[in-house]
C-alpha cells in the first residue's frame, strides 16, 4: 500500500497520466501467456474471469458492480507489495494479480476497473481513487493511504465505493472513514471531491502506469 508521501508525489505527476481504456481483450493470447508463465491454475482463473464478464452482459450496472466486486474480493488475497512482488510499490496487471491470487489495494482497484470496462460500463463512470483511510475507529487520528474504485452513475452523482477491505458496496456518504485525495480514469484527473476534472488531457509520464499499460498490452489486454 503506498504511503501518504508517495500519494502526494503521485498527485503532482498525475497531470501527465497515461490512458487506460481496456475495451477489448485477446483471450487466446491472455490464456497462452498465462499458461507459459504461470501454469494451468492461472489459466483456469482467466477462464472463470471471462465467464464472469460474459455473464455481466445480461446484468444492469448495479448488478455488474456487485459481480465484479465479489468475484475479485473472493479470489484475491490482500497483501502488501513487498510480500507479493518483493518491491515497495508495484502496480500489477490483472493477469499478474490472477497469477499470484493476491495483491494490494491498487491491484484490486485496477482489476475491478478493467473488469467493469470489459463488461461494458462507460469509463466515464469509473475512477480509480486514492483516499486517506481512517483506521482504529471514528475518533482515531490514524490515516493510511488506500485505493478504491468509485462508480458515478452520472457526473454529479454520489459515487458508490468498491473496496477490498469492506465487501459491501456503499455510497461515499456512508464511507466516512475515507477522504478522497484524487481519482483518475483515462479521461481525466479529479482532485479531492471536485466535480470538474483538474485536467482532461492525461499524458504518459507516470512510470508505473506506463509500465503497467505496456505489460498489459503484451499480455493481450488492450
Amino acid at each position: 500500500m503506498p504511503t501518504y508521501r508517495l500519494i502526494c508525489s503521485l498527485l503532482l505527476a498525475c497531470a501527465c497520466l497515461g490512458s487506460l481504456v481496456w475495451a477489448q481483450v485477446d483471450y487466446a493470447k491472455l490464456r497462452s501467456v498465462a499458461m507459459n508463465r504461470y501454469g494451468q491454475e492461472t489459466v483456469n482463473l482467466v477462464d472463470e474471469w471471462r465467464a464472469s464478464i460474459d455473464a455481466m452482459a445480461a446484468q444492469d450496472e448495479l448488478a455488474q458492480l456487485k459481480s465484479a466486486n465479489d468475484f475479485i474480493n473472493r479470489r484475491i488475497r490482500w497483501v502488501q507489495d513487498p510480500e507479493a512482488w518483493g518491491q515497495k510499490d508495484y502496480w500489477a496487471t490483472p493477469l499478474e494479480t490472477m497469477s499470484k491470487r493476491m495483491g494490494d489495494c491498487e491491484d484490486f482497484a485496477i482489476f475491478k476497473y478493467t473488469t467493469l470496462i470489459l463488461a461494458g460500463i462507460d469509463v466515464n463512470k469509473l475512477r480509480i481513487t486514492y483516499v486517506k483511510a481512517q483506521t482504529g475507529g471514528p475518533n482515531s487520528q490514524i490515516h493510511l493511504a488506500h485505493m478504491v474504485l468509485a462508480y458515478y452513475a452520472t457526473p454529479t452523482s454520489e459515487p458508490l465505493i468498491l473496496d477490498n477491505l469492506i465487501g459491501d458496496i456503499y455510497p461515499a456518504s456512508k464511507r466516512t472513514d475515507l477522504t478522497p485525495v484524487y481519482g483518475f480514469n483515462s479521461k481525466g484527473l479529479w482532485v479531492g471531491g471536485a466535480a470538474a476534472p483538474a485536467t482532461t488531457n492525461p499524458g504518459a509520464k507516470l512510470s508505473r502506469w506506463r509500465d503497467l499499460l505496456q505489460r498489459a498490452a503484451a499480455e493481450g489486454l488492450g
